[in-house]
């Protein structure tokens, strides 16, 4: 046994060794977690145990969802959200939806997690599974974008579209004039499209 290890076995201490591969693999987890990852050398380094981390689990085979901040100051769609009382009493229920109403509803169990759409309008029903691993908050912005994209196959005029949602995270963060996910952008784009 070299010093090192006998020193380590008396102090009950793991070997040296383990410690430096696991802050390795923690560090090169949160580099790529936070797209600051490149494949400057693949086969030497952070990027060799980046391909043994994405063998071992398939959730560092997932794309981040984070980019540098973007402003969104003049959407062209409205956020609009009540409360459980406005929705059933007095001068505050909602007006009457006019053309392209869709229904939207996430979900996370131990499962993993989906979506599901209602087109009321069209009689469109879809349901989406998103694996194990996509936060809710992902989840309730995808499935307003699942909306979008089903409101793009329609082949009827777009003048109004409505889009109901329980996801107050993901409604406020589509109002918000800056983001830094590449998801939230998505569906800010696709919702300024069917907006025009």
């Amino acid at each position: 046994m070299n010093p090192t290890g006998a020193i380590e076995a008396l102090t009950g201490h793991p070997q040296l060794e383990l410690v430096i591969q696991g802050e390795a693999r923690s560090m090169t987890h949160h580099l790529w977690s936070v797209g600051c990852w490149s494949y400057l050398h693949p086969s030497q380094g952070q990027s060799c145990i980046l391909t043994r981390l994405q063998k071992s689990d398939a959730i560092f085979n997932m794309g981040v969802d984070i980019m540098k901040m973007v402003f969104n100051l003049e959407p062209k769609y409205r956020v609009t959200m009540l409360t459980r009382e406005e929705w059933t009493t007095g001068s505050g229920t909602p007006p009457a939806f006019k053309g392209l109403v869709w229904f939207t509803d996430g979900s996370r169990t131990v499962e993993g997690t989906g979506d599901g759409v209602y087109g009321q309008s069209v009689d469109r029903r879809l349901s989406i599974s998103l694996g194990k691993y996509a936060t809710v908050l992902q989840v309730e912005v995808y499935v307003i974008l699942a909306s979008v994209h089903e409101t793009e196959t329609q082949d009827r005029p777009k003048k109004y579209v409505s889009i109901c949602s329980d996801g107050q995270a993901a409604l406020k963060l589509l109002q918000a004039a800056k983001t830094t996910s590449p998801l939230l952008r998505q569906c800010q784009k696709a919702m300024n499209v069917i907006s025009t």
